[in-house]
């Protein structure tokens, strides 16, 4: 048995071949190409509702808890790095000062979606940013990482998903804290070091 290209099918055999009735090209029916669709549309219903549900807040101290009344609208995943300088405090004495942080923001698929800058400021790819400040802290379980902390919205620019927001925390932090070395011989100096973090974007609840 032969098939061509144009989906013919004929037979090859020592038969005569007026033995062998021609037969007839095979056309598959349209009703073939429902299949691929509508499984299209099964697979992408449940992604949808599953997008629709409320993601749950993470567990961290009371201290660092969002306020009541507001919900979750984002949350990204940070990886970067904390920058300082090197200066001298009120008492003379020199420390590490952050500076700024310079991180990527990823989704759970690790796409980047934004940018965590100085500020500390945050801005998304649909242009809309959020400027907080630290209201509370607690020490990471890590004690080689950076401090969980909670931070209150105190400025906005563009619109789009950071327009609302009123609320962040930033959570299992690994890494970030600054260095030793910090003494007059390295004043003004700067160094980065390298973090990630989790931070959950908190709105009024609607």
């Amino acid at each position: 048995m032969a098939i061509s290209v144009d989906g013919a099918v004929t037979f090859r055999t020592h038969f005569p071949p007026a033995t062998i009735p021609p037969m007839r090209r095979f056309k598959p029916p349209a009703t073939r190409v429902v299949g691929p669709i509508l499984l299209g549309c099964v697979l992408v219903l449940p992604l949808a509702m599953t997008n629709a549900q409320k993601v749950p807040r993470p567990d961290v101290p009371n201290a660092i808890q969002a306020p009541p009344g507001e919900e979750i609208v984002l949350v990204a995943h940070a990886s970067g790095a904390q920058i300082y300088t090197c200066q001298a405090g009120a008492d003379g004495k020199f420390a590490w000062t952050l500076k700024a942080p310079d991180a990527e923001l990823k989704d759970g698929n690790g796409k980047v979606i934004g940018r965590h800058f100085a500020g500390p400021t945050c801005k998304l790819n649909d242009g809309s940013e959020v400027t907080g400040k630290a209201s509370a802290h607690v020490d990471s379980p890590d004690s080689d990482s950076i401090a969980w902390l909670l931070v209150n919205a105190v400025g906005h620019s563009g619109k789009g998903m950071f327009t609302s927001v009123t609320t962040i925390q930033r959570v299992h932090t690994h890494g970030g804290k600054p260095p030793a070395g910090c003494d007059e011989t390295h004043q003004n100096a700067e160094t980065k070091s390298s973090y990630t973090a989790d931070y959950y974007f908190y709105a009024p609840a609607k």
